[in-house]
């Protein structure tokens, strides 16, 4: 398959697919979601490959959504965004398309550098394992103005007072942080952080495929025994319910009048400082 969204390359036993938008920080279109779903179902195919890594290309792992998608209509006999149920059927359809990472029975490793903000941190959270630069930007700000993670996998890597934390505010985190409250594995200074993925996706190509599936989908029936699968479908529901709440709506106006950019500066300058710290008092408002 050609792809032009991603590129997709096998090194010894690793599969590598990149997010490769860097102009637009690698924001997921609904062509990156469906070049990417495509990939991974070619490395867990591919007898050769144990793991993958998932990176972005340029200064950023990912900046979210390509907002710019959200008006796009394919005409009156398709569905389009005004109702709820139209809305749900579209977060099921990009939750279908990520929740590959999941469900394929190699493991994956996400590379996370740069920017890793809203949906882009539901590609993170649904790899086996996160390595983040100590100076990444993690963070959910869409919550601040259009609604709720749709992956809804926030609880089962940080817990319920870290989850609420972040997703009450859209506060960041910086990557050292976010290992610190168990978003990712470990995070390593920017300049090792390739040499530390591949490192571990190494040790992994040293171990029957077969056994790393049986240890994952362990791992994974677990978490689905404790609803994480079921929360996916609630997920979009409530992303859904999100979208129409006022100020999702007044959002949502002020970026078609004065563009995407505009919108976030209106909507972030009451928050001023943006990070959360983990350990001793945050930084106050000014």
């Amino acid at each position: 398959m050609e792809y032009e969204a991603i590129t997709y390359a096998v090194q010894g036993t690793t599969a590598i697919v990149t997010l490769n938008r860097p102009e637009k920080r690698n924001a997921l279109s609904l062509q990156l979601l469906r070049e990417l779903n495509a990939a991974l179902l070619d490395a867990d195919e591919h007898n050769a490959v144990h793991c993958v890594v998932l990176r972005g290309a340029g200064p950023h792992f990912c900046a979210g959504a390509d907002l710019s998608e959200f008006s796009t209509q394919r005409g009156p006999e398709y569905r389009g965004r005004q109702e709820i149920d139209d809305d749900v059927w579209r977060l099921e359809l990009g939750q279908r398309l990520r929740i590959a990472l999941f469900d394929m029975h190699k493991p994956v490793i996400a590379q996370v550098h740069g920017t890793c903000i809203g949906i882009g941190t539901e590609l993170a959270w649904f790899c086996d394992m996160v390595i983040v630069a100590d100076d990444a930007r993690i963070g959910f700000p869409p919550v601040r103005d259009l609604g709720t993670p749709p992956g809804s996998m926030w609880l089962y890597h940080c817990g319920p007072q870290w989850a609420k934390r972040l997703l009450l505010t859209g506060d960041s985190l910086t990557g050292k942080d976010a290992a610190k409250i168990r978003l990712a594995l470990k995070s390593v200074p920017a300049a090792k952080l390739e040499a530390e993925v591949m490192r571990l996706a190494g040790r992994m190509g040293l171990v029957d495929p077969h056994l790393l599936s049986a240890n994952k989908r362990l791992v994974n029936l677990g978490l689905e025994l404790m609803g994480a699968r079921t929360l996916q479908r609630i997920g979009a529901e409530i992303d859904a319910r999100g979208h129409i709440a006022p100020k999702a709506r007044a959002f949502r106006e002020t970026m078609k009048a004065h563009g995407v950019k505009y919108a976030f500066q209106q909507r972030d300058a009451a928050f001023g400082h943006d990070y959360v710290t983990v350990d001793g008092p945050d930084e106050p408002l000014p």
